[in-house]
């Protein structure tokens, strides 16, 4: 999956617990296990803002894109697919 997910690098810099943040978002720790090791196919928008208030960071603090090896040059930009 080319989307990295950070939530562990923003909690070690907050000094937070998978338990902490847990309570703070309102979802279980099980869930934050999943969304943090990557494993998740989905996160809702009201999540990831409660992850972002509760973490005091943005969206790409946590989530980021890399290319797969493999996979450079066949995206279409969005403005060359919405022409096309």
């Amino acid at each position: 999956m080319p989307i990295t997910v950070d939530i562990d690098v923003m909690m070690a810099r907050r000094k937070m617990s998978v338990g902490e943040l847990a309570e703070r978002v309102g979802i279980t720790p099980a869930n934050l296990a999943v969304l943090k090791n990557g494993r998740a196919k989905a996160v809702r928008f009201a999540t990831l803002a409660a992850l972002c208030e509760a973490l005091e960071c943005q969206p790409g603090d946590l989530l980021r894109y890399e290319a797969e090896a493999g996979d450079e040059g066949t995206a279409v930009p969005v403005a060359e697919a919405a022409e096309g």
